[in-house]
C-alpha cells in the first residue's frame, strides 16, 4: 500500500477518548466504514497482499473482524470462518480461552469449519495486547491449520501485542498510539 492510501485509511479512523472507560483510547473503524474509499482501500490493501498466498479460510474475529474478513474472502474466493464469543453458534463447536485485564473471554468456532491443513488467514480490526490473536492461533492450532499471518487494519503498537503471537507475522495498515 502506498503512504498516501495509508494516510487515507488512518485519517478515517476516530479516536475516542476516555472509552469504554477513562484513561482509554479508542480506534473505532466504524468511521472508516462510513467512507466506501477508505473501506475500499482497506480491503483491496488485504486482497492484493494475499492474493498469492493460497489462503484456503479467512478467519475472522467478532465482530469487526467480520466487516472486513467476509469481504475479503471474498475477494480471495476461500471460506470465510467466523470466530463468536461462547453462546453465538449453533451446533457443536471448539474455542479457545485468553486473559483479559479483569477476568477471562473466549472464542468459539464451528467443529469441522477448519479442517487440518488449511491455509488460514486470522483477521481482527485491531491489536492491542494481542489476547483474541492469541486465542484464535490456539483454536487453529487445536485443528492442526497451517496460519499463513495475522492482519489488522489497526496496531497499538506500544501495547506489544505482537508478542503474543508466537513469532507469528503480523500485518498490519496503520499503527495508532495509545491504550
Amino acid at each position: 500500500m502506498n503512504d498516501e492510501s495509508r494516510q487515507y485509511i488512518s485519517d478515517s479512523i476516530r479516536t475516542i477518548p476516555d472509552f469504554p472507560k477513562k484513561g482509554i483510547m479508542f480506534h473505532d473503524v466504524t468511521s472508516l466504514l462510513l467512507d466506501p474509499k477508505a473501506f475500499q482501500l482497506s480491503i483491496d490493501d488485504f486482497a492484493a497482499r494475499y492474493k498469492d498466498h493460497k489462503i484456503d479460510v479467512v478467519a475472522g474475529f467478532e465482530a469487526r473482524g467480520f466487516i472486513f474478513g467476509a469481504p475479503l474472502a471474498l475477494q480471495l474466493k476461500c471460506a470465510f470462518v467466523p470466530l463468536r464469543k461462547p453462546g453465538k453458534l449453533p451446533g457443536e463447536t471448539i474455542g479457545a480461552s485468553y486473559q483479559l485485564e479483569y477476568g477471562e473471554d473466549r472464542i468459539e468456532m464451528h467443529l469441522g469449519h477448519v479442517k487440518e491443513g488449511q491455509r488460514v488467514l486470522l483477521i481482527d480490526d485491531l491489536i492491542a495486547t494481542g489476547g483474541t490473536l492469541a486465542a484464535g492461533i490456539k483454536l487453529m492450532n487445536q485443528v492442526k491449520a497451517e496460519i499463513v499471518e495475522c492482519a489488522c487494519v489497526i496496531e497499538l503498537p506500544d501495547l506489544n501485542g505482537k508478542a503474543k503471537l508466537g513469532g507469528l507475522p503480523l500485518y498490519v495498515q496503520v499503527q495508532k498510539e495509545g491504550d
